[in-house]
């Protein structure tokens, strides 16, 4: 069971029989390593609706006639453009084919701007993901908060995929706090060095993770994670 990072906040997973990928964010994307018409997908998954999270979301979909899972007002959106969507809420979990969903809070906003005027598109959520014991916890964007600590309380966190760019989400500080709290064992940083104000120093991050006997994974665009040996 394999993780790949694809740049910004986009992961991949291919489990060995479903293919999954968080917040694609690829045309338009610095630091993406692969193009949206390479993808196979047999599930989308997003944490909100800002551009550089749902960016290739509706292409991917229609290519791989792949569902779009998301909170239910991301999902009304993209079932207006005939897509197949599962929309949820905060809290809500289901059983997919892949393993288990559940969206959790999320500090951050969430719109896209069309034709001038933004465009409401829910609250934003993280995403926990346990796919046959191995849990996954992909933040989205998010500012440190408390509540934190029961995500960690109620699921013990295998991998989680936290935001360190600081400016439009919470800094490396934070999202140290934030590991410590969820308990997790490993964390795979993202949504940094995309754009010049989230700037950020993953190696350094990692470091500070190895003092609180975190593992911390500083991937680069196109490198993978085995999930089966967390």
């Amino acid at each position: 069971m394999q993780l790949t990072y694809l740049g910004h906040s986009t992961v991949y997973i291919d489990t060995g029989k479903y293919k999954l990928i968080i917040d694609p964010f690829l045309t338009g994307n610095p630091s993406a390593e692969r193009q949206a018409d390479s993808i196979e997908a047999d599930f989308i998954l997003l944490t909100h609706g800002h551009s550089d999270h749902i960016g290739d979301a509706e292409a991917i979909a229609r290519k791989n006639n792949a569902p779009i899972i998301a909170m239910v007002e991301l999902a009304d959106y993209y079932a207006a453009k005939g897509l197949e969507t599962v929309g949820m809420n905060l809290g809500g979990s289901k059983q997919f084919p892949f393993g288990r969903v559940e969206f959790t809070p999320a500090l951050h906003s969430t719109s896209i701007v069309e034709n001038g005027t933004n465009v409401y598109l829910g609250v934003a959520a993280g995403i926990l993901i346990d796919l046959d014991g191995t849990v996954v916890y992909h933040a989205g964007d998010t500012a440190l908060f408390s509540d934190m600590k029961l995500i960690g309380r109620r699921k013990g966190v295998d991998l989680a995929i936290l935001p360190i760019g600081d400016f439009y989400t919470m800094g490396p500080e934070d999202a140290l706090l934030a590991a410590e709290w969820i308990g997790a064992k490993h964390v795979l940083p993202v949504h940094y060095n995309t754009f010049p104000p989230i700037g950020q120093d993953g190696a350094a991050f990692v470091r500070e993770l190895a003092k609180s006997g975190i593992t911390g994974h500083e991937l680069k665009p196109g490198e993978s994670l085995d999930l089966s040996s967390l």
